[in-house]
């Protein structure tokens, strides 16, 4: 029994706290990721989404999280037809460092933290944009917008896979690398 402990965890990848890798593979699977590590909670009073220097950033661990998780994606085989991305500047980064796919902004991802009352229309594109895409999806955004669209509260850099259904959308599982 030691002998089998002992290979599975010389085997298994370090680092992986979710590992729910085969559910990408789902029919109609997507990626939808929260930005990796910003520190800090929403963002300043003086927020601009066009000025990086007004928000809260990736740091050095976020960065290097990001760049690794993107690594574990490709080294798996898993790239992207499209990536898409909210226009905040931690979001923005991640999907680039991610190398994972071509990235675009889709207003539809921004947060809605600071103002809810846009949650809702917000959701509804988000689920309509996953219907529509045709090819592989990733989508980087935030915890609330997650949260909203799946009911599962995401931490940074977490990857959640789902699909839509009939009636909504599913979770397939979820991917979490340890930052």
């Amino acid at each position: 029994m030691r002998l089998i402990l002992t290979l599975l965890l010389t085997l298994l990848p370090l680092g992986v706290l979710a590992d729910d890798w085969d559910a990408l593979r789902e029919p109609g699977a997507v990626a939808i990721m929260r930005h990796a590590l910003a520190p800090g909670g929403g963002d300043p009073a003086n927020f601009d989404v066009t000025d990086c220097t007004t928000q809260r950033n990736l740091d050095d661990r976020g960065r290097d999280q990001a760049t690794r998780i993107g690594a574990a994606l490709r080294d798996r085989g898993f790239t992207f037809d499209t990536v898409l991305t909210s226009q905040w500047c931690r979001c923005r980064d991640t999907a680039t460092l991610l190398a994972v796919g071509p990235v675009s902004e889709a207003p539809a991802l921004n947060s809605f933290f600071q103002d809810r009352s846009t949650a809702a229309a917000q959701t509804a594109a988000t689920e309509q944009i996953i219907r529509a895409t045709q090819g592989s999806l990733m989508m980087v955004t935030h915890q609330v917008n997650i949260t909203a669209l799946t009911g599962v509260f995401p931490a940074s850099g977490e990857i959640i896979v789902i699909r839509a259904t009939e009636s909504g959308i599913e979770v397939l599982g979820q991917i979490e690398i340890t930052p």
